[in-house]
């Protein structure tokens, strides 16, 4: 069996076809590798150009993931603060309660305030301490700035505390080191700010001045500071004049204090009920 000659001819061009391509490339190559090398640096370049917003990409995501942690640590940090000052604060208050001077009567029973009502007129506070721990209705309760309230209504483990800033409050009180006697009371206008009537006119009350129980009526002992003076005014038609006190305790803001295991004297009470029978 014989080939086709013309077959075999196109046999034989491929090959040589392909031998020649191969050949040309190869001294392509050879004659032209700077051509090759810039060719390599163009490509380094575009993918450089590339490549830099996909880092972008990368570094915007990573620096939202640090942000998010850095956040979570700032609000961890912040409860923490927040837990510290709380802490302090407790602790300074505690601190004054310990320094708490009375020369008169150092039988004190520490309370801590557990419900308060200061939303309008019936206002009051209620402490953990009761009958079981001899407090009794009438006790007036003292924290190291001043007066706070008395004792109105008693149960086992708790007691009803009425504040200054109530209606129902009256307080004989005078200024101090002037002798100056009066009421100290309650508008109701402001949580701020209380009243002393009954001061006469003719006594001059300076602003800044401290006032202080009397104990004129042996319903609390003297000297347990109120507040101090504001200012005054006049009242027309009467001899006496009104001054406005600013009260040392913030009822808003006490936590902790002081019932005063104080009852007055027997004998003054009885003394002023039969006073008082004379004239019935």
């Amino acid at each position: 069996m014989q080939l086709d000659r013309s077959q075999t001819r196109e046999v034989r061009d491929y090959v040589l076809t392909g031998l020649f391509i191969f050949l040309a490339i190869a001294m392509l190559v050879s004659r032209h590798e700077g051509g090759l090398h810039n060719l390599r640096t163009a490509s380094v370049v575009v993918m450089s150009y590339v490549e830099q917003p996909l880092s972008q990409a990368r570094i915007y995501r990573e620096a939202l993931q640090t942000n998010e942690e850095l956040r979570r640590q700032n609000v961890q940090l912040m409860d923490e603060l927040s837990r510290l000052r709380s802490a302090q604060q407790q602790n300074e208050e505690l601190r004054r309660l310990l320094d708490f001077p009375d020369p008169d009567d150092p039988d004190l029973h520490p309370v801590r305030i557990v419900s308060k009502t200061l939303t309008g007129l019936n206002n009051g506070l209620t402490v953990d301490a009761g009958e079981r721990h001899g407090i009794q209705v009438g006790m007036p309760v003292v924290s190291p700035d001043g007066f706070v309230g008395t004792v109105m209504v008693t149960s086992r483990n708790y007691s009803q505390v009425l504040p200054f800033q109530n209606p129902m409050f009256r307080i004989s009180a005078r200024v101090q080191g002037i002798r100056a006697y009066g009421v100290v009371s309650w508008e109701g206008s402001r949580f701020d700010e209380l009243v002393m009537d009954y001061v006469p006119q003719t006594t001059q009350v300076e602003e800044g001045s401290v006032i202080e129980t009397s104990g004129a009526t042996d319903q609390f002992p003297a000297y347990i500071p109120i507040g101090e003076v504001v200012r005054t005014e006049q009242q027309e038609g009467r001899d006496t004049q009104r001054i406005y006190i600013q009260p040392f305790v913030s009822l808003n803001e006490i936590a902790e204090a002081f019932v005063m295991k104080y009852t007055g004297k027997p004998e003054v009470d009885s003394l002023l009920m039969e006073y008082q029978i004379q004239f019935q």
